[in-house]
This record gives structure tokens, C-alpha cells and sequence, in this order.
């Protein structure tokens, strides 16, 4: 693993800065979700914001994929109050160059201001082909922004499910009890959200519809 990361930091194919959606919610709400992005992701799928599916392995390592040809292998390096270290190894399969495999060191630095978080990623990117990673170095301009909208997406879709869980009139906490989580994944959102605890009916969880 270390020489992995080495290679990311020192020779990436592709590194980027992506300034994420800001979201109004309390600190504590934002990094429960992100540490249960299989929570976020289920949500996320429920409000009809994304595709992608994560699926928690331990407490540090999940396996995902995006609905759209890439899947992979992600594992949290550190944690701290504001930052967030993520290795990950994945690969895309696209109608062009066919399967290509790479590895990303990724870093989320979160920032606040009164009741908003604001996410900086940098993402180091390393691409196995020597095809696909000649051309993304020749196409930085353009491939440059597609990897920013990728990167600034899982920001968007995290924002919004936050500010989804904090509004008392959205039902968040009525889809919260009757998702079939794991009882520590549940916990680990219920400390932030403690309003959740009192859970609804099983008939009134069912009643909760999807926009």
C-alpha cells in the first residue's frame, strides 16, 4: 500500500482541486454521513439524486460502483476532525478504450463558516493504461473539467442528503427507520441526528414516498 501511495504523490497522471458544494448544515450532521457513505448513497438513491451504490466492507473499507461502468475498491488511510485520506483502486468500462484500472489518493479538507461546510477534494490519479494516461495528459483542458464534474458530483449528492436529513419536514427520519441498515451504520447517524431517534410506525415509515 505505501508504495501506492508514493507512486500517487509523486508521479499521478492527473491531479485536481475541486472547490464542492457548500451545505447548510450543522458539522457533526455532514461527518456522520461521510462516515456512512453506504447511507448516503442509499439516500442519495431514494431521493432519485444519484445511481451509485456502497457497500461497507468494515468501518474503513467499501466497495462501490457508479451505475455507469466504473466500480472499485476504497479504503479510508485517516481520519481527522477535517480531513478525510482515502485510497482507492477501480476501474471504468467505457465504449472507446474498453477497460481502463487506476488508482486515486484522495483528500477532503472541510472548512466552516457559522452553520455551512465547505469541502475542498484534491484527487492524485494514477492510470494503469499508457494509452488512456498519454491522452488525459494531453487532453487536460477538457478530460481536466469531465474529472472535476465527476469529483464536485459525489459533493453535490452529499450536500443534498444532508440538508435532506436536517429538514424536520422532508422525512428523512421516517426513511431512516425503515431502511435496512446494519444497527451501527444507524447509530453512527442517529448520534448526529438525535431528533431521529423517536422512530415512526413501521406504517408510517412505509407511507414515505420517493420525489
Amino acid at each position: 500500500m505505501s508504495a501506492t501511495v508514493e507512486r500517487l504523490w509523486i508521479e499521478p497522471t492527473l491531479t485536481r482541486t475541486v472547490a464542492g458544494r457548500s451545505a447548510r448544515v450543522p458539522f457533526d450532521v455532514y461527518v456522520a454521513f461521510l462516515d456512512t457513505p453506504e447511507v448516503t448513497a442509499s439516500a442519495a438513491r431514494f431521493r432519485k439524486l444519484a445511481s451509485f451504490e456502497i457497500q461497507a466492507l468494515d468501518d474503513d473499507r467499501y466497495r462501490a460502483s457508479d451505475g455507469n461502468g466504473a466500480s472499485g475498491i476504497a479504503q479510508v488511510l485517516r481520519r481527522d476532525p477535517r480531513r478525510l485520506v482515502v485510497l482507492s483502486r477501480g476501474e471504468h468500462t467505457g465504449p472507446i478504450l474498453g477497460t481502463i484500472s487506476g488508482s486515486a489518493l484522495t483528500i477532503l479538507n472541510l472548512e466552516t463558516r457559522g452553520d455551512v461546510v465547505n469541502p475542498t477534494l484534491t484527487a492524485y490519479v494514477y492510470i494503469d493504461n499508457r494509452v488512456a494516461a498519454a491522452l488525459a495528459r494531453a487532453l487536460i483542458p477538457s478530460f481536466g473539467f469531465l474529472a472535476d464534474r465527476q469529483l464536485g458530483e459525489g459533493l453535490r449528492v452529499t450536500a443534498e442528503v444532508t440538508e435532506w436529513a436536517v429538514d424536520r419536514s422532508g422525512g428523512f427520519c421516517e426513511w431512516l427507520a425503515g431502511e435496512p441498515l446494519p444497527s451501527a451504520r444507524r447509530a453512527r447517524i442517529l448520534v448526529a441526528l438525535p431528533s431521529c431517534s423517536a422512530r415512526p410506525s413501521p406504517e408510517g415509515s412505509r407511507s414515505i414516498q420517493s420525489p
